[in-house]
């Protein structure tokens, strides 16, 4: 797949989630990572639809598949936390989250601890 084609899709999935039609946004996300499984934008989209249908574990695995560029790091931090937290593993979910704030602001911040 080319980097339009993704895109296209990629596009769909958005449209595809903002119109309440969570089930064809899940297929196409499939397709991307069947294509590609480090796709770190339609893992993220997979992840969140993942957790609405209140699947954690796989959403953990999809995204701990992927790779995810700098810009996207925030959005990894959010969904792992979260699909930790609602797979009952509050504490590792905690730690991943301050992990991401150490990343970001360095550990000597008073607010992180």
């Amino acid at each position: 797949m080319d980097q339009d084609e993704r895109q296209f899709l990629l596009t769909a999935v958005w449209l595809f989630m903002r119109h309440g039609q969570p089930s064809r946004a899940r297929s196409v996300c499939a397709a991307i990572l069947e294509d590609n499984p480090r796709d770190g934008v339609a893992a993220a989209a997979m992840a969140e639809l993942l957790l609405d249908d209140g699947e954690p574990g796989p959403a953990l695995d999809v995204l701990r598949e992927a790779d995810f560029p700098p810009p996207l790091e925030y959005a990894q931090a959010v969904l792992e936390t979260r699909a930790l937290n609602r797979s009952g593993r509050a504490a590792e979910g905690a730690s991943r989250w301050r992990r991401y704030l150490e990343s970001r602001k360095g550990a000597s911040r008073k607010w992180i601890a």
